[in-house]
């Protein structure tokens, strides 16, 4: 049980990470290059000895553990607010994804297509994030209801800017299957809070000493 709930953190991490990144780039119109590489690099693990090696290993997961911390004891409640907000929004998202098996195989093989795009240009670019865009645009938006993303209009008008958004978004799903996977559920983020948290405090003061 104690690994299930490390793996929970950890997934939990991945999906605040990747609101956080969301939270940037609306308002700032940047994100942190390194969560940025880790959480879009997580669309094209498929295969992984542990939830740890998604996200290239726990350094990968810095912001989200960072986020995640603050989110159980904010100090800022309005910026909580926004961020569990979009956290709730993608868990639901993801669980009508679980439930469409149609649009879970179209997520799949649209992904192994960008993957082939990314292995080409050894990199996650521009475009292989317009196609992420592109995808959950086409496959994630229409499962309903959408995530209304606050920020700075110059940054939510950008064509560019928009698709780095829904390629996050899209990162976030990925985060929210592995929640699932390790047995989340929002009652056991309710009943093991103060565990949660005292894993995620753990895991960064391992990254403090590495």
């Amino acid at each position: 049980m104690e690994r299930n709930l490390h793996n929970q953190t950890l997934a939990l991490a991945g999906l605040f990470q990747a609101v956080r990144l969301v939270q940037q780039q609306a308002r700032e119109g940047f994100v942190e290059p390194g969560p940025k590489a880790a959480s879009l690099g997580s669309l094209f693990v498929f295969d992984a000895p542990d939830l740890e090696s998604v996200y290239g290993g726990l350094p990968g997961l810095r912001l989200g553990l960072e986020t995640l911390v603050e989110q159980l004891r904010p100090a800022d409640p309005q910026q909580a607010m926004e961020l569990t907000r979009y956290g709730i929004g993608l868990m639901h998202l993801e669980r009508r994804l679980h439930r469409n098996r149609e649009a879970q195989q179209r997520l799949r093989q649209g992904l192994q297509r960008v993957d082939e795009q990314r292995r080409y240009f050894d990199a996650i670019n521009d475009t292989v994030i317009a196609a992420l865009g592109d995808l959950y645009h086409e496959v994630v938006s229409p499962l309903g209801p959408r995530i209304l993303v606050q920020g700075e209009q110059r940054h939510l008008a950008d064509a560019g800017q928009q698709a780095l958004i829904r390629a996050l978004l899209l990162a976030g799903i990925r985060a929210a299957v592995l929640w699932r996977q390790a047995g989340g559920s929002r009652w056991r983020l309710l009943l093991q809070r103060g565990r949660i948290q005292h894993i995620a405090e753990e895991a960064l003061k391992v990254l403090q000493l590495s």
